[in-house]
């Protein structure tokens, strides 16, 4: 059974989630600040955290950055309708996904599954294509531990920002559309003028860095997708 917590400091609908999420298989733990969130962490161990973003106190973005120092447990914030800044900034700072209040409790629950499926290690599986490392001009990536090396030190990425890569390191050196990511790495259809994708993509930019100067390791190509490069050593 997988273990969410829920910081929200809406408790009627932080309990009308509860209840709706236990019948649905889940264990859940409710906070109501950041402060609870970061504490019940760090003595307990969960699947996913739900995590409002408007919360009295330490906000639901301070929360995340707290948690990111330390953790990559995965994070679905909890925004305002139609607030994009939000939305933006949550997933900037490594959240895995965002969901507009009042939730929808079975998209709510859709993204959930998603998440923890793609986060979980199969470690007990035999070797596949699914597990087989791979390494491209010094970035590798140990699929069956779900671990990013770069230039030898490990690099720390988010469960969707894992898949984001391995996809595209997958398919090195071809397009890989963004109908295709979002469905794949997001577990979802691609909405128009969603930036979740340039957003996660950004945030493994970042961590990785460029190949070399003037050499990047991933290319837009704009209006379609993107492009893992593959670049001459010498």
């Amino acid at each position: 059974m997988s273990k969410l917590l829920i910081a929200d400091d809406d408790l009627d609908l932080g309990r009308l989630l509860k209840d709706y999420l236990q019948q649905e298989g889940f264990e859940i733990d409710l906070v109501e600040n950041g402060d609870q969130a970061i504490n019940k962490i760090l003595e307990n161990k969960y699947d996913l955290l739900i995590l409002d973003v408007m919360m009295p106190g330490k906000n639901g973005f301070e929360t995340l950055a707290e948690i990111r120092r330390n953790s990559q447990l995965p994070v679905i914030m909890l925004t305002a309708r139609g607030e994009k800044v939000d939305r933006i900034v949550g997933l900037e700072m490594g959240a895995d996904d965002y969901v507009g209040k009042p939730a929808d409790p079975r998209e709510l629950v859709a993204r959930i599954r998603a998440i923890i499926r793609r986060s979980h290690t199969k470690s007990d599986e035999p070797e596949s294509s699914e597990t087989v490392k791979l390494s491209i001009n010094g970035v590798e990536i140990d699929p069956l531990n779900r671990q990013v090396y770069c230039q030898g030190d490990e690099v720390e990425l988010t469960s969707t920002e894992f898949e984001l890569l391995k996809l595209l390191m997958e398919n090195a050196g071809q397009l890989v559309k963004r109908e295709t990511i979002s469905e794949q790495c997001l577990g979802k259809k691609l909405q128009p003028f969603d930036r979740s994708i340039d957003m996660h993509l950004s945030n493994v930019r970042k961590k990785l860095g460029d190949f070399a100067q003037d050499k990047p390791r991933v290319k837009t190509v704009r209006g379609s997708g993107y492009q893992y490069l593959i670049w001459d050593a010498n």
